[in-house]
């Protein structure tokens, strides 16, 4: 798969996006765990999963689920709660929700937001030049971003993320114990079905002896002598 391959499939599956959130919740339903402990790793997956952490959003969820004694993998599938398209509008509501929190004053428009992210990398690149240059670094883009844009995201994210991922955390312990319980069901019957049949072979192989032995002990004397 090319890069642009992986990119747009990551931005917009190819099987759709309803697609992908049926295989995600069928993979944490087939986890061979107990379903409180892969709702504990569902709920710190989804948390982790709406807050900006980028690049260290799987590293955060392994971590949650292992304080909060959840499973890892579905807190690792957890994550996936969000994609390059819902993602937006949520950034926007968390982050007007955080200025509201903290009392900052600004435009949440797609100017003033591609202005701070174009101070910040400016200042950033700026700034790992100067490593190798006499220019001194420069820290008021890089300032203002995390003042007005990520400080307020991950704030305003805390108070969604929580509500959401507890509404996840609810559902899928029923959703687990309904699939484990019908799984155990389907086994019990499939073994049973192997029983009957190892039972009706054996009962099959054991009337072929007893016929066999009969006929060796009434017609199967042919040796010298006999009369």
């Amino acid at each position: 798969m090319g890069w642009w391959a992986w990119l747009r499939e990551q931005v917009y599956p190819r099987g759709g996006f309803k697609r992908a959130t049926r295989y995600v919740v069928h993979r944490m339903r087939r986890l061979p765990d107990q379903p409180h402990r892969v709702a504990r790793g569902v709920f710190a997956g989804s948390f982790i999963g709406f807050l900006p952490l980028p690049g260290l959003q799987f590293l955060a969820a392994w971590g949650a689920a292992r304080l909060i004694r959840g499973n890892v993998l579905a807190a690792l599938l957890g994550t996936f709660n969000t994609n390059p398209l819902t993602t937006p509008f949520f950034a926007v509501l968390a982050m007007s929700l955080g200025h509201w929190i903290l009392g900052i004053e600004a435009p949440l428009n797609a100017e003033y937001i591609g202005k701070a992210f174009a101070n910040a990398g400016s200042d950033l690149w700026f700034n790992i030049v100067s490593i190798f240059g006499p220019e001194k670094a420069k820290w008021d883009g890089l300032i203002q971003f995390w003042n007005e844009i990520y400080l307020p995201y991950f704030i305003g994210a805390l108070g969604p993320a929580i509500l959401i991922s507890a509404v996840a955390y609810y559902l899928t312990i029923p959703l687990v114990t309904a699939y484990q319980k019908a799984r155990a069901a389907t086994a019990h019957e499939r073994g049973e079905r192997r029983r009957r049949m190892r039972a009706k072979l054996a009962e099959a192989a054991g009337k072929l002896k007893r016929r066999n032995d009969e006929h060796d002990d009434g017609t199967g004397d042919d040796s010298p002598g006999a009369p």
